[in-house]
């Protein structure tokens, strides 16, 4: 009699030991179903830049694009795509001579002129001296570009300083450098003459004036 009874106590001691196994095992999924989903946040932020995208341009405006530079609208116009009527800026960029069409919905990439405050701060960069990095030439071509095409005015003050050779002698730059020097200066000026109101043969002595070109052009005189 004595044996069987130590047999059931025993089997009483494994059961107790499944049974604290198995309670921490509820309590992390209780924990888990606590955590809040994640697709909640994107449509918050979402909601946040819908306004901040919804600026409103009116005819004969300037403004920036980003890949192409500065440019006027000339019409806001109204087109049916299905069923959905969307309302669109046209945008005349006159040193490409290309026409943009951008909705009104969709014009994150746009941004308006700079302010002549801004000219200023662009003009006492372009009197620093330029910053040269010692990586190779690709690497920084490929920063010069993304400057370029950023849509930021300093950033296109800052290409223009960087890649002014203070000269018009082509020998002393690669093609490559003078075809970036150009693209950046030619957006800089188009902003400069939107902003100033002035002709292009002034902007340019402004321009040449703080890059420190003028000297060149009188020597040469």
């Amino acid at each position: 009699m004595p044996k069987k009874k130590k047999a059931k106590k025993s089997k009483k001691i494994k059961k107790s030991k499944v049974k604290n196994k198995i309670k921490p095992l509820t309590k992390i999924t209780e924990k888990k179903s606590n955590i809040p989903g994640q697709d909640e946040k994107p449509e918050i932020k979402k909601i946040k830049k819908q306004p901040t995208e919804k600026r409103i341009y009116n005819i004969k405006d300037f403004v920036v694009y980003p890949k192409h530079g500065v440019g006027k609208i000339t019409a806001i116009e109204k087109a049916t795509i299905g069923e959905i009527s969307i309302q669109f800026y046209k945008i005349l960029v006159e040193k490409e001579k290309l026409t943009l069409t951008v909705p009104i919905n969709q014009q994150s990439k746009l941004r308006p002129i700079a302010t002549i405050n801004q000219i200023n701060k662009c003009i006492s960069i372009l009197k620093t001296k330029p910053k040269i990095k010692r990586t190779m030439w690709s690497r920084r071509a490929q920063e010069y570009d993304q400057k370029i095409n950023s849509g930021k005015i300093y950033e296109l003050a800052e290409v223009v300083k960087d890649l002014n050779k203070n000269t018009d002698i082509i020998a002393d730059q690669s093609y490559s450098e003078r075809q970036l020097f150009e693209k950046a200066y030619e957006r800089l000026k188009s902003e400069f003459e939107a902003v100033l109101n002035i002709g292009a043969e002034n902007v340019q002595k402004k321009m040449d004036k703080a890059l420190g070109r003028t000297q060149i052009s009188e020597s040469v005189e």
